[in-house]
């Protein structure tokens, strides 16, 4: 794919407690928060969020890092090319004070943005509710966001914080204590679901960390994890982005029926419709 030129979406700035970030915003209906993986909002972040748009919702995607719009596939700008790109990302976010890597039994500081930045999009869109995906070092952060009763479609998507370098980080997620007692409450209270992908084998989102949020919210979780063989082969990636990069956009694909079931739980939670019957 070429870079994207952000043709379709509005642009804008948000500030909270001193932190301004750009904005990229398209479609109409309650607000769905599009949180970009690494290395930034790239073409395929982007065809995901024409997705929530054309599902009625509002896509709100916050500019966390890197280019948007800037192509990061290896097949289409060059191994070398994606791979520096990848590192600048990378590096910025490791600098960052805002980003928990290892750490865990703790929320990034970046949460509390998000989480005013889901407030001010609820009071713009308004709705029943506001939606979030995280995607990859992001994924954890749709959970953490889950503490603001505003929070009603939490997707958490192949979530791969902390770095899973050691078995307790494998078996944990980057949520403290507090924050996680908190979803639970929510789950059990007002019947909160949280949804979370994976492919299987992913070694960035170890199956021990699904195990760890069945634990934690028990029915209220639940995980679609797919076979690696579903993947989009013609990513020169292993299979990771069930949304984005990895994501075979046709009827029947497994990736494309995940898709199907986040958009669907927008579409119930914010929107009002009725879950789509089994195919």
């Amino acid at each position: 794919m070429a870079d994207h030129d952000l043709s379709g979406f509005e642009k804008s700035t948000f500030t909270h407690d001193g932190a301004t970030r750009r904005i990229l915003r398209r479609g109409t209906g309650p607000a769905v928060i599009v949180m970009a993986e690494i290395p930034g909002i790239t073409p395929k972040v982007i065809e995901f969020a024409e997705h929530v748009a054309a599902a009625g919702c509002t896509a709100v995607l916050p500019v966390l890092f890197g280019e948007p719009g800037r192509d990061a596939d290896a097949g289409a700008v060059g191994r070398s090319s994606a791979g520096r790109y990848m590192a600048s990302s990378l590096w910025r976010v490791c600098v960052s004070r805002e980003f928990t890597l290892l750490a865990t039994g703790r929320s990034s500081r970046v949460v509390q943005w998000l989480r005013a930045l889901a407030a001010a999009e609820h009071e713009r869109c308004g709705g029943p509710g506001v939606g979030a995906v995280g995607m990859c070092l992001t994924g954890g952060f749709a959970l953490a966001m889950a503490t603001d009763e505003r929070l009603v479609a939490p997707v958490l998507s192949q979530p791969s914080l902390p770095l899973a370098c050691t078995a307790s980080r494998a078996g944990a997620i980057d949520i403290s204590p507090e924050d996680l007692a908190v979803v639970r409450g929510r789950c059990e209270r007002d019947g909160l679901q949280v949804l979370g992908l994976r492919f299987r084998g992913d070694r960035l989102v170890p199956g021990d960390r699904f195990d760890h949020l069945r634990r934690e919210l028990g029915d209220a979780f639940v995980a679609i994890e797919l076979d690696a063989s579903a993947a989009n082969p013609q990513s020169a990636l292993a299979p990771h982005s069930v949304l984005t990069e990895h994501l075979i956009d046709e009827p029947g694909q497994p990736t494309r029926q995940a898709l199907d079931t986040v958009l669907d739980l927008f579409r119930t939670r914010l929107l009002g419709e009725r879950p789509a019957p089994a195919v």
